[in-house]
């Protein structure tokens, strides 16, 4: 059901506590699955109470604030887990381009949940009946380009690297795609759960049709506390536990990198700050390494000033230098201009946020928008001035693999 601004019913809404469910996604529907996992904690969702498509423009978030705040406002909740992510939910996914359509928010039926060794149920009007169908295998994947082919998205990295080194600007991440077809229809429930198992450390998501498993958590906010985990330098896998360390190593002493990740931080670090009675930045960053690439990444944790809700801080900081670039609004331009394709809800933020302000919201990375037996998978990294094109290429190209194991297995 969609719903539009103004014209919402109070939504009855009801948490209960349960026993554990075990495997979260093994209990989700097949139709419309909403899915926010890590180490196999978070919340699943099936069923629409409410849902909107959100106005693309400068003022989207606070669009989305006001329809949150009526749908809320007017919901009447018997939650009896008082946690967050109890009582009233909503799933989101904002376009990473401001301008773009396909943003949304959803108000799932139900929504099932664990954390901390607490499970629940929330559930708006009558418990919803779902139909629970076997998970089907998609069948054989083919390939085949996205906007661009590899050598001329190569020769984009080229262009960018040459803008930044004559100055005019420090940064931009540039993007590509790739569109894989199957034999039959994709079920997002085996992608979700081939993305739990195998990547048990990031943020396994499902909103809307787009789906994927990122590494980046752009905000947590828990009462006035919030967390971020920057990322910004990557390289791949090595071959062997030795190649590995030697990649790492080399990783962590890049200039390229380490400017990349410091370009990062600075802009997490300017827009925190404004909201923050206080804020913490590590001097140093840490490897944090994954099944197919290793990042430089940061821990930032700090506390809200204001009372802020999750989505007020996601709007403060999207898009981060980690995926537009430095300076922001110039990187934002040259996107436009190099990319040749609408990023659609790749990098941007995707997450849940309740009735109270709090959720969590991550960087819809190694993600496809999932579409029958059609997926466009996207990819991306940061350039910098001496970036090599063939280097950034075989780095996407490992991003990539994330949801190509999802879909093939």
């Amino acid at each position: 059901m969609s719903v539009a601004l103004g014209t919402t019913r109070p939504l009855p809404v009801r948490t209960t506590h349960v026993g554990d469910p075990g495997d979260l996604l093994a209990a989700l529907p097949r139709t419309a699955p909403y899915a926010w996992i890590r180490n196999g904690e978070g919340l699943v969702g099936w069923g629409e109470a409410a849902r909107v498509a959100v106005p693309p423009g400068p003022g989207r978030f606070a669009w989305a604030r006001q329809w949150l705040a009526t749908v809320f406002g007017e919901a009447q909740v018997d939650d009896a887990v008082r946690t967050p992510g109890s009582g009233a939910v909503a799933f989101g996914s904002f376009t990473f381009d401001q301008d773009s359509h396909g943003s949304v928010l959803v108000v799932p039926r139900a929504v099932l949940a664990r954390r901390g060794g607490h499970a629940w149920l929330t559930t708006i009007g009558e418990a919803p009946l779902e139909r629970f169908t076997p998970v089907r295998d998609p069948g054989r994947i083919s390939y085949g380009d996205g906007s661009l082919s590899a050598p001329e998205w190569e020769h984009i990295v080229a262009r960018a690297a040459k803008r930044i080194r004559e100055g005019e600007l420090e940064k931009v991440v540039l993007a590509r795609d790739l569109v894989a077809t199957a034999e039959r229809p994709i079920d997002v429930r085996l992608l979700l759960d081939r993305l739990a198992r195998r990547y048990p450390e990031c943020y396994t998501f499902s909103v809307a049709g787009l789906v994927g498993a990122t590494p980046e958590l752009l905000i947590r906010r828990t009462g006035q506390e919030i967390e971020s985990l920057v990322l910004a330098g990557t390289t791949p896998r090595g071959t062997g536990p030795a190649d590995d360390l030697a990649r790492g190593a080399a990783l962590f002493a890049s200039t390229k990198d380490r400017h990349e990740h410091e370009c990062a931080i600075a802009s997490v670090r300017q827009t925190l700050a404004p909201l923050c009675s206080s804020l913490t930045t590590p001097d140093e960053p840490e490897l944090l390494v994954l099944p197919n690439v290793q990042h430089l990444a940061s821990h930032v944790t700090g506390r809200l000033a204001d009372g802020a809700s999750v989505l007020d801080v996601v709007a403060a900081m999207h898009p981060t230098a980690a995926v537009g670039g430095t300076p922001t609004s110039t990187a934002i331009q040259v996107i436009r201009e190099l990319e040749g394709m609408d990023r659609s809800g790749y990098a941007g933020p995707v997450g849940w946020i309740d009735v109270h302000g709090d959720g969590e919201w991550g960087i819809a990375l190694r993600s496809g928008l999932v579409q029958g037996r059609r997926a466009r998978l996207f990819a991306g990294g940061g350039i910098m001035g001496d970036s090599d094109p063939a280097a950034e290429l075989a780095e996407a190209q490992a991003k990539f693999r994330v949801m190509q194991y999802a879909l093939e297995g």
